[in-house]
């Protein structure tokens, strides 16, 4: 986890958006079955050497994720996270070379201690 430790922002700036994103992870991580590929979206696009194109669009799936304004709510059972899930796949799918393995890594080290 020294990786995630050493290459991302300041762990003092978690407000806002950043906040809202564990947040929201916490409490929904055991019923999204792509929580392991958000954590490495997450941290790919909060590392100090991804392109700024690829941040740009990790975070815009990223706080789609987050906002409450969805095509379709959360609270839906089964389906609520559906959108979700597609616009960070396709997201994840167009900048997959970019997502490294330490990214990766500290997904499962960060979702092991949720």
């Amino acid at each position: 986890m020294a990786f995630a430790r050493a290459a991302f922002w300041r762990s003092d700036d978690e407000d806002g958006p950043r906040r809202s994103f564990w947040l929201k992870l916490r409490q929904v991580s055991a019923q999204l079955p792509f929580a392991e590929d958000l954590l490495a979206a997450y941290y790919c696009a909060f590392d100090r050497g991804t392109p700024f194109q690829v941040k740009a669009a990790l975070v815009g799936a990223i706080a789609y994720f987050v906002l409450p304004v969805d095509a379709i709510p959360d609270v839906l059972p089964v389906i609520g996270f559906s959108d979700d899930a597609a616009v960070l796949a396709t997201v994840i799918k167009l900048v997959a070379s970019t997502i490294r393995l330490e990214h990766r890594e500290a997904a499962r080290a960060a979702l092991d201690r949720l």
